[in-house]
């Protein structure tokens, strides 16, 4: 299985406070993973070292083979590697379809062309479209942002994020604020996802990591506690002990 992302001794500090320390991780074409540990642990942290967001003190960050570690985050964006956000930065005023249609746009290079007249950016609002009914969206095209339900906004940053054609995909607690009966729409989206894409899933949600997720990474105090896949996880009583607590049946969490 081809390697897309990988770190090798990845580590950063601020002053005396050590965030994240000799990571090795990987992540594969086509992998379901996803990344816990209790709050603090360094999870965030570690997603901005991949996404550029921050330089590591130590170690290094490679997508496919390339040395990425001090590139910026545009930079491994147009490489292949795409993020959503634990809270989501849509352009509110804008509608779906034109939140959707700047990344793609952005993409090919196209973005100064939504505002010339109808029909010069006609391949990039398509492929927006079919973005659009992918995530079963259609129907909200000419909404604005602010006029959506919680969950569907979350979609529509899935869709900004797919927009980008990305080889790696990070999601940063996809369901964080969606209602509960809701979260399904979100589950069935990432369920959905192109099978060529690596995805790596930050959540606090047991039962959406353990239905997502073929692979499981445990960070502690911004280092790999444990890995492996959920039958192994759910049944680690370190992890047990440090995170996950009492066990359900299919080995998630009750808190």
């Amino acid at each position: 299985m081809t390697v897309l992302l990988e770190t090798k001794m990845l580590g950063i500090s601020f002053g005396a406070l050590i965030a994240a320390r000799d990571v090795n991780f990987t992540l594969e074409q086509g992998a379901r993973h996803a990344l816990i540990g209790p709050n603090g642990a360094g999870k965030t942290t570690f997603i901005n070292l991949l996404t550029g967001v921050l330089s590591p003190s130590t170690g290094e960050v490679r997508l496919k083979g390339r040395d990425i570690t001090h590139m910026a985050q545009a930079e491994r964006v147009k490489l292949g590697i795409a993020r959503t956000f634990q809270i989501n930065r849509l352009f509110r005023g804008l509608s779906v379809l034109e939140n959707v249609y700047i990344s793609v746009a952005e993409r090919v290079g196209a973005a100064t062309t939504m505002f010339q007249p109808a029909g010069r950016g006609r391949g990039g609002i398509d492929e927006a479209i079919h973005l659009l009914e992918a995530l079963k969206l259609a129907d909200d095209a000419h909404r604005t942002i602010s006029g959506l339900p919680y969950g569907r906004q979350r979609l529509v940053e899935l869709a900004i994020a797919l927009g980008l054609k990305p080889e790696v995909l990070l999601l940063d607690e996809p369901a964080a604020g969606v209602p509960s009966a809701e979260s399904h729409i979100i589950l069935d989206a990432i369920d959905a996802l192109p099978k060529s894409i690596g995805v790596l899933i930050i959540d606090h949600d047991m039962d959406l990591v353990f239905r997502f997720a073929r692979r499981i990474t445990v960070l502690v105090r911004g280092a790999i506690f444990a890995e492996g896949s959920p039958k192994d996880i759910g049944a680690n009583p370190d992890v047990r002990a440090v995170y996950l607590g009492q066990q359900t049946s299919h080995g998630a969490a009750n808190a």
